[in-house]
């Protein structure tokens, strides 16, 4: 079998049932920010928080009666776990889904919850995914691949075709690769419909492997990134095939940029995401000045996010747009300094919300010490502005630029 439009729509019929239909928002802080018309499809409000559910649910609707009754067996450290897993226990399928030793905690749980058996193996999915196919092929289960099967494909690209029916008139939509899977089934589902649409796909730097293969260039690849979902070294060579077909563009984000994205989604439309939904963004606010007069569709494809690592990630965004602030004083050891300095930041309409006053473990003479004060500001500016009154009151202050 492979993958065709007339594949991708037959399984869309059938998936529609017991699949979210995602809206398609206009994001309206953001297109008013970047100076583009941007939407969003919300795929982080599908089944298990990530279109991934949709191409499980496809595949396993194929199965027979006996390969129901015996099983299927998955390879995933997230996304495609939690949706073969919903739907398999949903269906009644017995599912077990092999994990990377390492996997956060939290995401097996999630996984276990929705009723699947958890084996941990290997360092990541390059490592995993021969154990898996071994135990399928020992204990007669069916392996569902989370990107190189055309089923399991057909069923992400009725994303496209779910898009097209919400906003018809879109002329780009920028999508995420990881294995290749989504992009692939979303291009050929979307210009059968619509062939003059862009098509724009969006990879890590540090996990660039279709980037590399679609311009004909070297890659390296990082130890980790934080768009952990789309971090594949080895994508699927058929959709390798197709995104030579159907694919417009292929760009790539820096660690840095894929951060600033999530926060700018969960800062200017109070959406969660996930690191490779920030990619897309990324790529856009990159390559904006390509985006200008158009109407650009991007795939928020999940919001399973580790909440610890969103926690700090909200600070480094306050930290960088200035609402955080931490500032280093170094200030004469007697009584009252400390008053002094919170009346001028509370004058000034900040708000004291951290205090560390240490003597001993700092390198000033003996009758001064360190003081670092974390505030709450409007903005950069008002940052500068509160810094210039410390001054201004005889105080030697220096603005801290390290994370909280």
């Amino acid at each position: 079998m492979e993958l065709t439009p007339d594949l991708i729509r037959s399984t869309y019929d059938a998936i529609k049932p017991a699949t979210t239909r995602t809206p398609v928002v206009k994001a309206a802080r953001l297109s008013l920010h970047l100076g583009i018309d941007l939407y969003l499809k919300l795929e982080n409000l599908q089944h298990t928080n990530a279109f991934k559910a949709r191409g499980a649910l496809a595949k396993l609707l194929t199965l027979s009666e006996a390969e129901r009754a015996a099983g299927v067996i998955a390879c995933s450290a997230g996304n495609h776990a939690q949706g073969v897993a919903y739907h398999a226990t949903r269906l009644g399928i017995p599912s077990t889904i092999v994990m990377p030793e390492g996997t956060p905690f939290n995401k097996v749980k999630r996984t276990e919850e929705f009723g699947a058996e958890v084996v941990l193996h290997g360092r990541g999915f390059d490592e995993s995914v021969q154990f898996t196919l071994d135990m399928a092929r020992d204990k007669g289960m069916t392996f569902i691949h989370p990107f190189d099967d055309p089923v399991v494909a057909a069923g992400q690209g009725s994303v496209a075709l779910e898009m097209l029916e919400q906003e018809p008139d879109l002329d780009t939509i920028v999508v995420p690769i990881g294995g290749g899977g989504l992009i692939a089934g979303m291009a050929m589902a979307a210009k059968s419909v619509k062939p003059e649409i862009e098509i724009v796909g969006a990879q890590a730097e540090s996990f660039d492997a279709v980037r590399a293969r679609f311009y004909q260039v070297p890659t390296e690849f990082g130890a980790m990134t934080l768009a952990e979902g789309i971090a594949v070294k080895e994508p699927a060579e058929a959709n390798l095939a197709i995104i030579s077909r159907y694919v417009d563009r292929v760009d790539s984000a820096s660690e840095a940029e894929i951060e600033d994205a999530i926060f700018d989604i969960l800062s200017d439309e109070k959406l969660v995401c996930e690191g490779a939904a920030g990619a897309g963004l990324a790529v856009i606010k990159k390559h904006r000045d390509r985006f200008k007069g158009k109407k650009v569709g991007l795939v928020i494809c999940g919001g399973n996010i580790d909440s610890r690592l969103l926690s700090t990630l909200i600070l480094r965004g306050l930290m960088r747009d200035g609402r955080i602030a931490r500032l280093t004083f170094e200030i004469d050891d007697t009584p009252g300094q400390l008053s002094n300095i919170s009346r001028i930041i509370g004058d000034a309409g900040a708000n004291v919300i951290e205090v560390i006053h240490q003597r001993m473990m700092q390198s000033v003479s003996l009758k001064r010490a360190e003081l670092d004060v974390v505030i709450e500001a409007r903005d950069k500016e008002h940052v500068q502005a509160i810094l210039a009154k410390l001054s201004d009151a005889g105080f030697a202050v220096r603005l801290d630029a390290d994370p909280v």
